[in-house]
């Protein structure tokens, strides 16, 4: 797996997963769960849904 996800795109993924969590077990709903998926793919670098497609945010070199 070619890493897909860049720098900016990780960390707002992992806020944002962060943020699912936390809502989740503010309001005990286990809609909370969700969050591992951001967290998942911001932590390995690699989306599954911009691969079908060729995109990526990964800057050049």
């Amino acid at each position: 797996m070619q890493c897909n996800v860049g720098k900016v795109d990780r960390t707002m993924r992992i806020i944002l997963a962060f943020a699912i969590v936390g809502a989740g077990i503010y309001f005990e709903s286990w809609w909370g769960a969700l969050g591992a998926i951001p967290l998942l793919t911001g932590s390995i670098g690699w989306c599954p849904i911009y691969a079908p497609f060729g995109l990526s945010t990964c800057s050049r070199k």
